[in-house]
C-alpha cells in the first residue's frame, strides 16, 4: 500500500473546544480510487499505523481476503498518533510565541476524542472523492471509530465490522487506561522533558499493564510458563513483559500513548445523541459484531449488546487463547465469518 500525507490547511476544532490551524493526516491506499471499485476502510488500533499490510498482513495484501489488487483499501493514521498524523510528536508552529522549551506539542496538543479521529477520516474521504464505503472494519479502538462513523454518516456504509469493542468505554477499561497513565506520570522525565523522548520507562511500564488486559491467563500459562520444574524464581514472564515494554518504547512515544488512552476514554456513542440505544438505532449498515471468548477488556456481552440494538446486525464469537489480542491473531476465524456474511 502507498503512503500519503494530506495537509489540511484549515482550522480544525476538536470536541474539547480547542482549535489548531491545520493538521496533517497520514494515510495508506491500495492503488487509485475509481467509482467502480469496492472500497474497504480499515480503522487501526491503539499503537498501529496506517499500513495494515504491516500489522494485519494475514488479511490484507495481494491475494489476501482484503486484496490490495482487487479493492481500494484506505487506512488513516489516527489523529494524535505518532506515525505521520498530527499529534503530540508534531512541531507546534507557535511554540516560540508560547515560550515553550521545545518545538514539539507534547502535552500541549489538544485532547483528541474518537469523534475527532472520525472527523479527520472524513477529511481524507472527501479529499479522495469517495461517495460510498462498501465495508468499514476495526477492532478495539478501531472498532470505536467504525461505530462512531456509521452513526454519524449512516448512509455512507454498506457493511460495518465491529470486533472486540463496545458502545461506550467501560469503567474497567478506563481503570486500565488510568493505571497506564499513572505509570507514565511516575517517570520524572515525562512532562518535564524538552524532547519527545521523555517518559520511555513509564511507557514500558504502561505497556506491561496493558498486556494484562490484552491477553489471558490461558495464553500466559501456555507461552510464558517456566520450562525448568526446579527453577527457584520464575522469570520467563518477567522477561516477556520487559521485552514488550522495550519493544513499544523503541517505536512509540509516551506523549502520543498518553493522549490516545484519553481518546479511548472519550468513547461514548450516545453522547449528545439521546443515549447509546438511540444512537445505535441510527446505523443502517449491515453490521457484523464479533466478540472474543475470554476477552477480559471487552467481554462478549458488550458485542452482544451492539448486535441487539443495531437494526441489521449479527453476532459471531471468536475462540482464542489470547484474549483481546485475538482480533489481530485469529485471522482464519475472522475471514470465515466475513466470507459468510459480506457479499461484494
Amino acid at each position: 500500500m502507498e503512503r500519503h500525507i494530506l495537509k489540511y490547511n484549515k482550522p480544525f476544532t476538536f470536541e474539547c473546544g480547542r482549535t489548531i490551524n491545520g493538521i496533517e493526516l497520514c494515510y495508506h491506499t491500495s492503488g487509485k480510487y475509481s467509482t467502480d471499485k469496492t472500497v474497504i476502510w480499515i480503522c487501526h488500533a491503539l499503537t498501529a499505523n496506517s499500513n495494515p499490510e504491516e500489522w494485519w498482513n494475514v488479511l490484507v495484501g495481494e491475494g489476501k481476503f482484503f486484496d490490495t489488487c482487487k479493492y481500494f483499501i484506505v487506512c488513516v493514521n489516527m489523529l494524535g498518533s505518532c506515525y505521520g498524523s498530527s499529534g503530540p510528536a508534531s512541531v507546534d508552529a507557535d511554540a516560540r510565541h508560547k515560550n515553550k522549551p521545545t518545538d514539539f506539542y507534547l502535552l500541549d496538543f489538544p485532547e483528541v476524542s474518537v469523534r475527532d479521529i472520525v472527523e479527520s477520516h472524513k477529511i481524507v474521504k472527501n479529499h479522495l472523492g469517495i461517495e460510498k464505503i462498501d465495508l468499514i472494519i476495526g477492532g478495539s479502538i478501531g472498532g470505536f471509530q467504525a461505530l462512531e462513523w456509521t452513526v454519524s454518516e449512516p448512509d455512507l456504509f454498506r457493511y460495518s465490522v465491529l470486533i472486540a469493542c463496545n458502545a461506550r468505554v467501560s469503567a474497567w477499561g478506563t481503570a486500565f487506561n488510568e493505571s497506564q497513565r499513572m505509570a507514565i506520570l511516575a517517570d520524572q522525565t515525562f512532562g518535564a522533558a524538552k524532547s519527545i523522548d521523555g517518559g520511555k520507562k513509564g511507557l514500558e511500564a504502561a505497556r506491561s499493564i496493558a498486556l494484562l488486559s490484552y491477553r489471558s491467563h490461558e495464553g500466559y500459562v501456555l507461552t510464558q510458563s517456566e520450562t525448568d520444574e526446579n527453577v527457584l524464581f520464575a522469570n520467563k514472564a518477567c522477561s516477556y513483559q520487559q521485552y514488550q515494554g522495550k519493544k513499544l518504547s523503541n517505536r512509540f512515544d509516551a506523549y502520543s500513548y498518553y493522549g490516545l488512552t484519553k481518546s479511548i476514554d472519550s468513547h461514548n456513542i450516545g453522547r449528545n445523541r439521546g443515549g447509546v440505544e438511540k444512537a445505535l438505532s441510527m446505523i443502517k449498515a449491515k453490521t457484523i459484531c464479533m466478540g472474543i471468548k475470554g476477552d477480559v477488556l471487552f467481554p462478549t456481552d458488550e458485542q452482544k449488546f451492539l448486535a441487539k440494538h443495531i437494526r441489521d446486525a449479527e453476532y459471531f464469537e471468536i475462540v482464542s487463547q489470547f484474549g483481546h489480542d485475538g482480533f489481530l491473531l485469529e485471522h482464519e476465524q475472522i475471514q470465515n465469518i466475513l466470507s459468510k456474511v459480506c457479499k461484494f
